[in-house]
């Protein structure tokens, strides 16, 4: 199968994939990720911003599927601002912190950007 990805930015900026309860949410974002690489299909890089950082820190249900798109090469980066917001800087657990100039220079290098 092409990775009709690999071009691509995924950006979360909600704690987890919907609007559900926390459960079904955090759920539903380990299903996407490991989706994602049962498929091949692997963006360029997957922004965290706002809410969306509390994927990337100690005790998310998401680090062990998120370990795995970082091992095949996924850019994930986390928005400092965000983490420090919720006082998490000092718990991040996967990829890299990233500075807003960082964020957007990661959207603008991408063909395309998809907001979960």
């Amino acid at each position: 199968m092409i990775n009709q990805l690999a071009s691509s930015v995924i950006l979360f900026d909600k704690d987890g994939f919907g609007n559900a309860d926390s459960s079904l949410r955090h759920q539903l974002a380990s299903d996407y990720f490991r989706s994602l690489e049962e498929l091949g299909q692997f963006p360029q890089t997957i922004l965290f911003c706002a809410d969306g950082v509390k994927l990337t820190v100690t005790g998310s249900p998401c680090l062990p599927e998120l370990q795995k798109l970082l091992d095949a090469e996924v850019r994930i980066m986390s928005c400092q601002t965000s983490l420090a917001h919720y006082g998490l800087t000092d718990q991040l657990a996967i990829g890299d912190l990233g500075s807003m100039a960082q964020l957007i220079e990661a959207q603008t290098a991408a063909a395309r950007l998809i907001t979960l």
